[in-house]
């Protein structure tokens, strides 16, 4: 069973900005997509954490409720309309746990995923999934139980060779799921000026995964203070760029030899904007978003 309102964001390789990517896609969803929004973090290192400022997890709450079908544990409301499913280095277990007991005749973990989601699916209008980078079994268990999937991808060869290690993963998963769809891809840190970069390495994805899927016309910008400040801060990138104004006119009240507007705390920014890394982000949200319905659609006219 796959569900239409699930999406999972997937990487064979670490630090391209899949995380990133799953957070802001489901903050934004939820802030101006006005969708309740249920994000799910299967990943051990558990940066989901950092990029909402909520507490460090075990993950062992999370790898119970896996193991049995249950509910998974919810943190409701770590913004509006957005709740939290936290990962931690116990989920490092999981895959090892339910290949052995498949083994011994015993449900698999992409069963035991679909159970847990199917206990909440209903709750939410969209479930995105943090998947780990390195880990087979659980990707494939996440790709098993949602209906779609997006894989961010820099120009680099390391973040190719995991992009294709990805459509690799998706095939095998496509096997069990056959309505899972491949959304599209994600470019990260090829700026706008960079023509020639971002069209060979279009035509590398287009190698790699043929007409499978679209690469989004939306990407992601290189900014790497914007990205340090935001996971250091907790914040989301569109929170952060309303920080980053309000730092701004912080400044210009001292300038001015007036007393500063309180309220907050005060959070040492080295990003100066990040109006254009909030417009990236929104304008991917909103392809994203198009993009499901648009498939959802075409499934229940029956199109497809």
């Amino acid at each position: 069973m796959a569900f239409d309102n699930t999406v999972v964001v997937a990487q064979g390789k670490g630090g391209v900005g899949k995380t990133s990517l799953a957070a802001n896609l489901a903050g934004l969803a939820a802030a101006e997509g006005q969708l309740r929004v249920l994000l799910v973090d299967l990943d051990q290192q558990a940066n989901l954490r950092r990029d909402l400022g909520t507490d460090k997890n075990t993950g062992d709450a999370l790898l119970t409720a896996l193991i049995a079908g249950d509910r998974p544990p919810v943190l409701h409301d770590v913004r509006p309309r957005l709740d939290l499913v936290p990962g931690g280095p116990a989920v490092a277990d999981l895959a090892g746990l339910m290949f052995s007991r498949h083994q011994r005749g015993g449900a698999d973990l992409t069963d035991m995923l679909t159970a847990s989601l199917q206990t909440l699916a209903d709750d939410y209008d969209l479930i995105v999934i943090d998947t780990p980078p390195g880990e087979r079994l659980t990707v494939e268990a996440a790709m098993g139980a949602a209906r779609f999937v997006i894989i961010p991808t820099a120009a680099d060869d390391g973040s190719l060779d995991g992009l294709e290690l990805t459509a690799e993963r998706f095939v095998n998963a496509q096997r069990r799921n056959p309505d899972l769809t491949l959304l599209g891809v994600v470019l990260f840190g090829v700026g706008a000026q960079s023509k020639a970069i971002e069209r060979e390495t279009r035509e590398i994805i287009a190698g790699v995964i043929g007409d499978a899927a679209p690469v989004f016309e939306a990407r992601i910008r290189h900014q790497a203070a914007a990205a340090v400040d935001a996971r250091r801060a907790g914040l989301l990138i569109h929170e952060l760029e309303q920080k980053v104004a309000d730092s701004k006119g912080q400044r210009l009240a001292k300038l001015a030899g007036k007393k500063p507007a309180s309220g907050g705390v005060a959070i040492d920014l080295r990003t100066r904007d990040a109006k254009g890394l909030t417009d990236d982000y929104w304008s991917l949200t909103r392809e994203v978003l198009t993009a499901m319905t648009a498939a959802n659609t075409a499934i229940t006219g029956g199109t497809r």
